[in-house]
């Protein structure tokens, strides 16, 4: 969170406690929100946070390279992951779930990519689609 944080400061921008909030939210989520996600767990703890806030804040760290975007994930929403490592995106392309897959490969993968393109990789996302493992039950259940 501290890099996000970090982040804000260097832009200029303030560091209310909704901000702060803000940064909190997408380092320990895993759940890769989106600006009305964050927006809603927000509002209890912070009545007067308004949206536009959120999209500012997190279009400044998304400029700044802090945060990635997932894009849409069927939902048409933008989806955010502060987790800057390599890893997979697993989308669910029916009920739009996020997760993080982490796979050792990816590594070797990025390290070949280098080597062979001469690149200096600053970063990567690797999204795959499909049907989740609940998705998949809820279909093989309403087919039996």
């Amino acid at each position: 969170m501290n890099r996000l944080a970090i982040g804000l400061k260097q832009a200029g921008l303030r560091l209310t406690p909704q901000r702060v909030a803000i940064c909190k939210v997408l380092a320990e989520s895993k759940d890769h929100p989106t600006a009305l996600m964050i927006y809603h767990q927000l509002l209890p703890q912070f009545p007067t946070l308004s949206l536009a806030t959120v999209y500012k804040t997190l279009h400044v760290l998304k400029t700044m390279g802090l945060v990635h975007t997932l894009g849409d994930a069927g939902d048409g929403a933008e989806h955010f992951d502060a987790d800057l490592t390599p890893h997979i995106n697993l989308v669910c392309i029916r009920c739009h779930s996020v997760i993080d897959f982490d796979e050792h490969l990816i590594e070797a993968v990025q390290q070949a990519v280098a080597e062979r393109s001469g690149y200096e990789i600053q970063g990567a996302r690797i999204v795959y689609y499909g049907l989740c493992p609940s998705c998949r039950a809820q279909d093989a259940k309403e087919s039996a």
